[in-house]
C-alpha cells in the first residue's frame, strides 16, 4: 500500500476533461468520493472509470448497493459502455426480503452486515481488482448501529481495499438528512457533481497529493457518456509566435491601420446593423486564407448559409475556403453552450486544427445565447487565451443606434480590445453613406481621419479621408464651411 500511495503516476478517469482538471488523472491506490444528488452523473463517471481500466487490461469491480446489476448493464449498453471486462458484486435486496419474517431478537443491521462483508472480502480476495467502483456508500450507514460504528466500518473497508492495491471510486448522495462528512474526511479526493435547471458542473473539493484546476467546471451528460469542459485558465496556455502585421486586403483601411493589425491581438469591429462589420471581418479571413491559414467564425445571430451567400455576393469565396479547410463557420445555437463548453470548442480548433484567426459574431449575441453568469469575464478569459496562443481575434460588436452621438460599444468590451475599428452611418448630401475610423491601436500608430466606406459587388472599398464634414461623431455633423450637413 505504501508503494502505491507514493506513486506519482496517474490513472485516467476515462473523461478527458476531468483528467485535465486532475493534472492527468487520479493517483493509484487511493480513494475518491464522488458526491451529488440523483441524476448528476455519479454512476456514469464510475462506468467511465471502470471501462477505461478494463480496456487497459486492469481488473475492475463494480459493487452496487442500490441498483441491480442487470439494470446497470442495460443502461450502460444504451450509452455504449462495454462492461464485458467488469466484475459485479450485487448487494441490492431481492424480492424475498419483503416476505422475510421480521427480526425479533437481533437488530437487522447485525444480521445483514456480516454476510455483506463476507461477500465483499471474498470477491476482493478472488480477483484482486485494480479499480473498484462502490455505489452508493451512504447506504452502508444503515448496517451500522450508530455513527461511530459506521465511521469505523467504512475506514476498515477502505483500508482493506487499499491494502489490496485497489484505486477506489465511491459515491454518496450527501444531504442535510444523510450527511457524508465521514466519507469526505476519509477520502483522498472529493468530486462534487451539481445539476441545476440551467447547467451541470463538477467541482474538485479535495485532492490529496496533487494540485488541480479549481472549479466549477461545466459538464454535459450525452448519449456517449460524460463530457467535461475545464474552466479556461489563460495563463496555463501559451506558445511562441511572431508579432507581425496582417492586413485586411483593403488598401484604404490598411493605410488607416498603418499596415493592418498585429498577430495575437484582439480587434473589436463596432457599428450599427448592416454597416459592414461582418464583411470586414470576413475580408480579414480571406487574407488569412491566402496565406494558407485557417480562420474560425462563430455565428451567434446569423445562419451559416446566409453568411455564405452574402459572402459570395461580395467577392469572398467562403464556400471554397471551407472546402480547402481555411475557413470554419459554426452556428452557436442559443442557450446550447456554457462559456466553458464554447471555450473547449474554440480550443479544439486552435490546438488540434491550427486555427490562427477566430471571429465571434457578435458580442451581444454571445451575451444573449451563452448560458452562465458574468459572461464578460468569460469572454475576457477566452480572448486572453487566444492572445497567448498567437491567435488573432476579431469581435463583432453591434451598437444600437444608427445615428446620434458616438458610442464605441454597447456592451462595455472596449477595454479588452488592442484595436478598435468603428463603422458609422453618415448623412451626406441627402444620402446615407458609411464611414470607417480607427479609435484605438496599441502596437503602432494609426491614421486619425475618417474615410469613406463603400460596399459594392466586389467587396468593401475604403476611399479618401472625409474632409467636407465635421462633427461626424455627434448627432449634428456639419459641412466644413459651417452649414448643416
Amino acid at each position: 500500500m505504501a508503494e502505491a500511495r507514493a506513486s506519482t503516476s496517474r490513472l485516467s478517469t476515462g473523461v478527458s476533461g476531468l483528467d485535465e482538471v486532475l493534472r492527468g488523472g487520479v493517483l493509484p491506490g487511493r480513494t475518491y468520493l464522488v458526491r451529488g444528488g440523483p441524476g448528476t452523473g455519479k454512476t456514469m463517471l464510475g462506468l467511465h472509470f471502470l471501462t477505461t481500466g478494463a480496456r487497459l487490461g486492469e481488473r475492475t469491480l463494480f459493487i452496487t448497493v442500490e441498483e441491480p446489476t442487470e439494470q446497470i448493464r442495460r443502461d450502460a449498453g444504451v450509452l455504449g459502455f462495454d462492461l464485458s471486462g467488469v466484475r459485479f458484486v450485487d448487494l441490492t435486496p431481492g424480492s424475498e426480503v419483503f416476505t422475510r419474517p421480521p427480526y425479533d431478537l437481533f437488530n437487522p443491521a447485525e444480521v445483514e452486515r456480516e454476510p455483506i462483508a463476507q461477500r465483499i472480502v471474498r470477491e476482493i480476495d478472488a480477483i484482486r481488482p485494480d479499480r473498484v467502483f462502490l455505489e452508493a456508500m451512504t447506504q452502508f450507514r444503515y448496517l451500522a448501529p450508530d455513527p461511530f460504528q459506521y465511521h469505523k466500518q467504512v475506514l476498515s473497508l477502505l483500508r482493506f481495499l487499499e491494502e489490496h492495491g485497489a484505486t477506489v471510486l465511491l459515491t454518496s448522495e450527501g444531504s442535510d438528512i444523510t450527511s457524508d462528512e465521514h466519507l469526505q474526511f476519509l477520502s483522498d479526493g472529493v468530486l462534487h457533481l451539481e445539476s441545476t435547471p440551467a447547467a451541470r458542473s463538477l467541482t474538485v473539493i479535495k485532492f490529496r497529493g496533487s494540485d488541480y484546476e479549481a472549479g466549477p467546471h461545466s459538464l454535459r451528460l450525452t448519449d456517449r457518456g460524460m463530457e467535461l469542459y475545464p474552466r479556461l485558465v489563460p495563463e496555463r496556455h501559451a506558445r511562441p509566435f511572431m508579432l507581425e502585421t496582417l492586413g485586411f486586403g483593403i488598401a484604404g483601411l490598411d493605410e488607416q491601420l498603418h499596415g493592418g493589425i498585429e498577430r495575437g491581438t484582439v480587434t473589436v469591429i463596432t457599428g450599427p446593423a448592416g454597416v459592414g462589420k461582418t464583411t470586414l471581418g470576413l475580408s480579414f479571413a480571406k487574407e488569412a486564407a491566402a496565406r494558407g491559414e485557417r480562420s474560425c467564425v462563430y455565428l451567434v445571430e446569423e445562419g451559416v448559409e446566409t453568411l455564405l451567400a452574402r459572402s459570395e455576393a461580395l467577392g469572398i469565396p467562403a464556400r471554397e475556403m471551407i472546402a480547402r479547410g481555411t475557413l470554419s463557420a459554426v452556428n452557436v445555437e442559443p442557450l446550447r453552450y456554457s462559456p466553458d463548453e464554447l471555450a473547449h470548442v474554440v480550443r479544439r480548433e486552435v490546438e488540434s486544427n491550427a486555427a490562427r484567426v477566430v471571429m465571434i459574431d457578435s458580442v451581444a449575441g454571445y451575451h444573449m445565447s451563452i448560458v452562465g453568469d458574468d459572461l464578460t469575464r468569460h469572454l475576457h478569459a477566452l480572448c486572453a487565451y487566444l492572445r497567448n496562443m498567437g491567435v488573432t481575434v476579431i469581435l463583432i460588436s453591434e451598437t444600437e443606434h444608427f445615428t446620434g452621438d458616438f458610442a464605441a460599444t454597447d456592451v462595455g468590451i472596449s477595454q479588452m480590445a488592442d484595436n478598435l475599428v468603428f463603422l458609422r452611418y453618415v448623412e451626406r448630401k441627402g444620402r446615407l453613406e458609411r464611414a470607417v475610423g480607427v479609435l484605438k491601436k496599441r502596437v503602432t500608430a494609426f491614421e486619425s481621419g475618417l474615410r469613406e466606406l463603400v460596399i459594392e459587388p466586389g467587396g468593401l472599398r475604403v476611399g479618401a479621408t472625409i474632409t467636407d464634414l465635421r462633427g461626424i461623431l455627434t448627432s449634428h455633423p456639419e459641412h466644413a464651411r459651417g452649414r448643416a450637413a
